[in-house]
């Protein structure tokens, strides 16, 4: 059987992989959290670089001073167009969702249920707000949908996280 995106299409990463020269390898416990985020944009997404016909693709990501990279190949490694996208829009957002995520965690251990729901909702909202900017940053270079944009903000996140 053939994989296909939500909408049916073959437009969809098959592959993401990590530039170690300048994203570098950490410790297991980050390696295992960009590990699950990977799998989990592999797993469904919807992703068209304008212009560039139908896929699947193999998104190659790295970092360039304060640009993240967006290598996209064809799955046989062809080049189909490489991105720099600027990380200042979203130093703030990665920023916050790492402050809610450590008051999530310190709240599960020891808040009320109605405290962990108001936590994990401004968790998700912050999550959401990446995702959108994401979304509209990518928009005149890859059609990307919503839930693809949330675990693409996942991965950006997790490529911060220091541990």
């Amino acid at each position: 059987m053939t994989k296909k995106a939500p909408d049916g299409s073959k437009n969809y990463i098959v592959a993401v992989t990590l530039d170690e020269e300048s994203i570098g390898r950490s410790g297991p416990d980050i390696e295992h959290e960009r590990a699950i985020a990977i799998y989990d944009l592999v797993e469904k997404n919807s992703f068209a670089p304008i212009g560039a016909g139908e896929g699947p693709f193999v998104l190659h990501l790295g970092i360039t001073g304060n640009r993240l990279m967006f290598d996209i190949r064809r799955e046989d490694g062809t080049p189909v167009v490489a991105h720099l996208l600027s990380l200042s829009p979203f130093r703030r957002i990665v920023k916050d969702y790492f402050m809610i995520c450590d008051s999530y965690y310190h709240a599960i251990r020891t808040a009320t249920p109605d405290k962990i729901e108001a936590i994990d909702m401004g968790r998700r909202g912050i999550h959401d707000e990446g995702s959108r900017t994401l979304q509209e940053r990518l928009a005149d270079k890859v059609r990307i949908d919503f839930e693809t944009a949330r675990r693409l903000f996942t991965l950006i996140s997790v490529l911060h996280w220091k541990g």
